[in-house]
């Protein structure tokens, strides 16, 4: 296939030929994906030695699938996957049917009503036995509230604050 021609098929939501668009940039890095296309919704597999970064994988296929605005899609399903693992590590989806005028309109009703604020505390406890570090307790810390912070879209959280008896992480937006 030559370029436009995989361009284009893409654009029509031929799933070989997103893939084919995504592995050009994944597969330097390792990275492998499988996509398929089932009922409007695109299913895409993203595989590695390493179990796929969810945060900067899902941030590429969103930002590549929407500028790509294959017309027959209208649900993605993301899922990252070690290699001869049977399931995935993390799964992730996002809509992609939603006309950019009408994002626009939804954005500015939120906006408009009063929105609900939310500070979620979390305290962990662990056995002395485990021999939790502070630095496991801040690397457990930051990659809950990354996650907390990034999936949650339809309501705003202001704060996230993790302790653990001695130590406190916490992150604003």
């Amino acid at each position: 296939m030559t370029q436009p021609n995989i361009l284009e098929l893409a654009k029509q939501g031929d799933a070989k030929a997103i893939a084919s668009l995504m592995n050009r940039h994944l597969h330097p890095k390792g990275i492998t994906a499988k996509v398929a296309f089932k009922d409007a919704s695109l299913e895409v597999i993203l595989e590695s030695a390493e179990v796929p970064n969810q945060q900067i994988l899902f941030a590429f296929i969103c930002k590549g699938l929407t500028v790509l605005g294959a017309a027959s899609v209208e649900r993605v399903k993301v899922y990252g996957q070690q290699t001869a693992k049977e399931f995935p590590a993390w799964s992730k989806e996002f809509d992609l049917g939603i006309p950019e005028s009408k994002l626009e309109v939804v954005d500015n009703e939120q906006s408009s009503s009063n929105p609900q604020i939310l500070t979620i505390c979390i305290n962990l406890s662990g056995n002395t036995a485990q021999k939790l570090t502070n630095q496991d307790f801040e690397f457990i810390a930051n990659q809950i509230s990354t996650d907390i912070l990034s999936s949650c879209t339809d309501i705003f959280i202001q704060k996230v604050s993790i302790s653990n008896g001695s130590s406190v992480i916490t992150k604003e937006r």
